[in-house]
C-alpha cells in the first residue's frame, strides 16, 4: 500500500474538507452532494478520498469554488496560515 499523497498534500485536503464543513454549518451551502453538483464534481471521488487521502483521487480544482464564491481564504488553504475567510 504506497503512500500517495505527502504530508503537506494531506494538510491541503483537510482544510479543504474543514471548509466544506463549515459552509454547510453555516447555511452558506446545502451539503457535498450540492457543492458537487453544482461544480461538476464526481461526487464519489470526493467522499472516497475524504476517507482515505492517499486515494490520489483528489482534484486541485475542486478548491477554486470555495476560494471564487465562497471567500474561502486561497493563503489558508495552501499554507494553514491566517484565517479561513479570506474577509475575516
Amino acid at each position: 500500500n504506497r503512500k500517495m499523497n505527502t504530508n503537506v498534500s494531506k494538510q491541503i485536503m483537510e482544510r479543504f474538507y474543514c471548509s466544506l464543513d463549515t459552509l454547510v454549518a453555516q447555511k452558506r451551502i446545502r451539503g457535498v452532494n450540492t457543492y458537487c453538483r453544482l461544480y461538476d464534481i464526481d461526487r464519489r471521488n470526493l467522499i472516497s478520498n475524504r476517507k482515505d487521502l492517499d486515494r490520489g483521487w483528489f482534484q486541485v480544482s475542486w478548491i477554486q469554488p470555495l476560494v471564487k464564491d465562497f471567500g474561502v481564504s486561497a493563503r489558508w488553504l495552501l499554507t494553514g496560515t491566517g484565517k479561513m475567510f479570506a474577509n475575516d
